[in-house]
């Protein structure tokens, strides 16, 4: 029977994992090389109005080492945290799956306080998913996280699990078999490129750390994209919410201001997949970054990100306007190039005059 919250025991794992020491290999690890900038921001909110057709399945892989253990265990709490509090995901519908897990209560704990993830297996991730295909409907979202180490051997790309691993095939068959198509599927691992082109599909968002197989030393763009979708700055269009493609553009440059700080030659590039063309970019472009620009993980109304009716028409407004001119390049191929230019102009001169007017209301 799978619990459904993470209480004290998994953070309190954490917290004793903070005392080990720092990963063997310095030139080949990341694993202790964190700045202050790339932390989630720690903000007492409220807990956000859960919406019950959300679903996540989060899942830390091997670490290999003691250090790397700690990181991406303590990463997955922060996402959990993220998720049940911040952006309105219910804790029975998220699945967290660890290295380690502790199987009861310690330090005087209630039995009801007992750890609550599951192990990261090839089974268990693949109960998880089952679980929520059984639950899941035609309109439910569904968010996906690998945070870990990942290979690949010019044949097959894998995500390192707890015994035997998973392909990419293997993901992209669990999902494709989810009854939505409104997936979010980032794999922030070592060699994660290779997952693009296997999960790619229409209407489904695939982010990646790396841009290929190639990219095999370990990446730090997981802590990055959980520091994003809960910080403010990441709010590129100030509308109150960020979208899945903020994030994506938020952590890309505290991925590769890190390097720059370090003086390192940059191991790790990530892409952006959401046309279905198989085809990931590093930025919103090439029809990439679409629906990611318009998606969204918290369950806000437009009202309430934007705390003020009227400005809140004029968010409508304008992401009306952005969606027109997507449908609009879309269709190019099939218009008059006459026809396409005074279009497009037409919705950008409107774009461009209702996102003045915001930024103005912003200002006061």
């Amino acid at each position: 029977m799978r619990p459904n919250t993470l209480t004290s025991p998994l953070l309190a794992f954490c917290f004793a994992l903070a005392s080990c020491g720092a990963a063997s290999n310095p030139q080949q690890s990341n694993a202790n090389q964190s700045d202050a900038q790339s932390k989630p921001v720690a903000q007492k909110k409220p807990r956000a109005t859960i919406d019950p057709n959300k679903f996540a399945i989060v899942i830390a892989g091997v670490g290999g080492e003691e250090a790397y253990t700690k990181k991406f265990t303590e990463q997955a709490a922060h996402l959990y945290d993220a998720l049940t509090n911040r952006l309105g995901f219910d804790e029975k519908n998220v699945y967290l799956l660890t290295e380690a897990i502790n199987s009861g209560p310690e330090n005087g704990a209630r039995e009801t306080d007992a750890i609550k993830s599951q192990r990261a297996t090839a089974e268990e991730a693949r109960k998880s998913f089952g679980a929520i295909k059984a639950a899941a409907n035609g309109d439910s979202t569904v968010f996906v996280m690998l945070i870990g180490h990942g290979s690949f051997d010019t044949q097959q790309a894998k995500f390192n699990l707890v015994g035997p691993d998973l392909t990419a095939k293997d993901y992209a068959a669990l999902v494709a078999a989810l009854p939505t198509r409104r997936v979010i599927f980032i794999n922030s691992a070592s060699s994660s490129g290779e997952f693009v082109k296997p999960l790619s599909a229409q209407g489904r968002i695939v982010i990646t750390a790396t841009r290929s197989g190639n990219e095999q030393n370990a990446t730090i763009f997981a802590e990055n994209f959980i520091a994003a979708m809960m910080n403010d700055e990441a709010d590129a269009d100030k509308n109150g919410r960020v979208s899945v493609l903020e994030a994506f553009n938020y952590a890309t440059k505290l991925t590769g201001d890190w390097y720059k700080q370090k003086n390192r030659l940059a191991t790790e590039h990530a892409l952006i997949d959401d046309n279905g063309d198989g085809t990931g970019h590093e930025e919103a472009t090439a029809g990439d970054g679409a629906i990611a620009k318009i998606f969204y993980l918290d369950s806000k109304t437009i009202e309430e990100a934007a705390g003020d009716a009227e400005l809140a028409k004029l968010i409508k407004e304008r992401q009306r306007l952005e969606e027109e001119i997507e449908k609009l390049k879309a269709r190019k191929s099939e218009m008059k190039q006459d026809d396409y230019d005074r279009q497009l102009e037409d919705l950008l001169v409107q774009l461009a005059t209702v996102s003045q007017t915001i930024k103005s209301k912003q200002k006061r």
